[in-house]
Formats: structure tokens, C-alpha cells, sequence
């Protein structure tokens, strides 16, 4: 059996490496975000890394698609493609742009993401064509909190609830914190479970470190039968990284040398 604390401690370790060769990107939400995706492809997903377009495949959109670190560690973990190819991230013409490409052709992205807001409206419309399709595939949406402050977001929340979108996941990394300071300060988005319900969701409060939490959350959504659901996982931005956590100026900025060898020396330390 795969050791997800283990495989998360990795992960994080190649998003720091990514962001250093890059010099420039996203840390704090990439680090919040891992358990997550790392859960949520190593146990639940319907996803096959050598045939990625497989029509049987569940969907993941990466809605903040500015913490794509996460994603491109999580899938050269599942040998989508080489691990080398981790250093050419935001490269001049690197199948690992900063936010996610379709366009690039890379194994496991559906669709070009980044600018915020659109990625619940987009899974809800793969979602109600599965379900007139009459196929089983889950579509699978990771936002994040400050997110929650676009309008698009309610509206297709409202969609889904209405046309019964039982195929849809919402997850939320509810980090409290954006690029302008605490998601409260600058546009109160609280309390996402109470909105959700009054939405008509099916609504999942949990730990998102917690890898039994995540688990039992992704177990809860594919047993619903009626409504859509979102799972709010409260989280830590910058988690695994000391002198990251909980602190906004690491949403896009990349640490010194001596901070990234720091940063690698804790992650080992997990490891071990």
C-alpha cells in the first residue's frame, strides 16, 4: 500500500525544487493543496496515467490553476510523464506553463485554467453532460477560498444544485488566505458550509491534512445520490514549511537559496 504521508512529503519536496529552478510561482497555496490532490489521485480518482483520455476517466480541474505545482508533482508521481521534465516549469515553452495549458498537451490537464471563478462552472457543465450521457464519471473541482468571492462561483453552484449534480465535487482549500492578506480582511467569504447548504449541497467540513478526513470526505461524495458536494477542507497555507505557514507574503513569492535549503532539510526530516 502507498504511503501518502510519504508521497506528500514528496510532493511538497518537488514543488520547493520546481519554484526554485523556476524563480517564480506559488508556494503557499501549492502547499496547502497537497494532500488533497495527493489523496484524491492515489485512492479515488478514475484515472489511468497511460491513457489519460480514457472516456471512462473521472475529470479534475484545477480551478486556482496558479498552484499547479501540485499537480504537475502529483502526476509525474503517477508517471505521466518523466520527473525531469519537474525543472522546466514556466520555461519558455515547457508543457508546464504557470498556470495549467491544454493547449501544451500534457497527461492529466482537461482544461486551461487560472483566471478565477471559471472552474466550478466549467466541471458543472462536464458534470450535466455525463449525466445526460448516462455515464458514471465524477468530475472533481479543487477552488480556493478567496475564490469564493466571484459571482461565477454562486452561479454555478446554484446550476448544479438545481439539475441534481450528484457527479460533482467541489473542494474548497479553505487556507484563509489570498493574495491581498486574510480572505476576511478583503472580502468575508464565511461561512462557506452554511452557503453551500443554503445552495443545496451536500457539504463535508474537514481537516485537509488530514489524510483519514480526505479519505472518508471522497468515500461520502461518491455515495451521494442526489446533490452536488462540496467539501471544505480547512488547510494551512505554506503547510510543511515552518517559516511559510499561515503567512500571505508566501502566496507568490520564491524563498532565498538558504530558505529553500532549509525548507528541504524540514521536508527530509518528514520524510524520514
Amino acid at each position: 500500500m502507498t504511503n501518502l504521508k510519504l508521497v506528500s512529503a514528496s510532493a511538497r519536496k518537488d514543488i520547493i525544487k520546481m519554484l526554485e529552478l523556476a524563480g517564480s510561482g506559488h508556494p503557499g497555496g501549492s502547499l496547502s493543496s497537497v494532500e488533497l490532490v495527493v489523496s484524491l489521485y492515489f485512492k479515488h480518482i478514475k484515472f489511468n496515467a497511460k491513457n489519460p483520455n480514457d472516456p471512462n476517466r473521472d475529470y479534475f480541474i484545477l480551478s486556482k490553476g496558479h498552484v499547479c505545482p501540485v499537480l504537475y508533482a502529483v502526476l509525474a508521481q503517477l508517471e505521466c510523464f518523466s520527473s525531469d521534465e519537474l525543472c522546466t516549469l514556466r520555461k519558455a515553452n515547457s508543457r508546464l506553463q504557470g498556470h495549467p495549458a491544454k493547449d501544451k498537451e500534457l497527461p492529466g490537464i482537461e482544461v486551461s485554467t487560472g483566471s478565477l471563478g471559471y472552474g466550478l462552472s466549467i466541471g458543472a457543465g462536464i458534470a450535466a453532460g455525463l449525466k445526460q450521457a448516462k455515464k458514471d464519471n465524477k468530475v472533481y473541482v479543487l477552488m480556493g477560498d478567496g475564490e469564493q468571492q466571484e459571482g461565477s462561483i454562486w452561479e454555478a453552484a446554484m446550476a448544479a444544485a438545481h439539475y441534481g449534480l450528484n457527479n460533482l465535487c467541489g473542494i474548497v482549500d479553505n487556507n484563509g488566505l489570498q493574495i491581498d492578506g486574510f480572505t476576511k480582511d478583503v472580502m468575508n467569504v464565511e461561512s462557506l458550509v452554511d452557503k453551500y447548504k443554503a445552495f443545496g449541497w451536500n457539504v463535508i467540513e474537514i481537516d485537509g491534512h488530514n489524510l483519514d478526513e480526505i479519505d472518508n470526505a471522497y468515500l461520502k461524495f461518491k455515495a451521494e445520490k442526489q446533490k452536488p458536494t462540496a467539501i471544505i477542507a480547512k488547510t494551512v497555507k505554506g503547510k510543511g514549511i515552518s517559516y511559510m505557514e499561515n503567512l500571505v507574503e508566501w502566496h507568490g513569492k520564491i524563498p532565498s537559496k538558504e530558505l529553500i535549503e532549509q525548507a528541504l532539510c524540514e521536508l527530509d526530516e518528514l520524510v524520514k
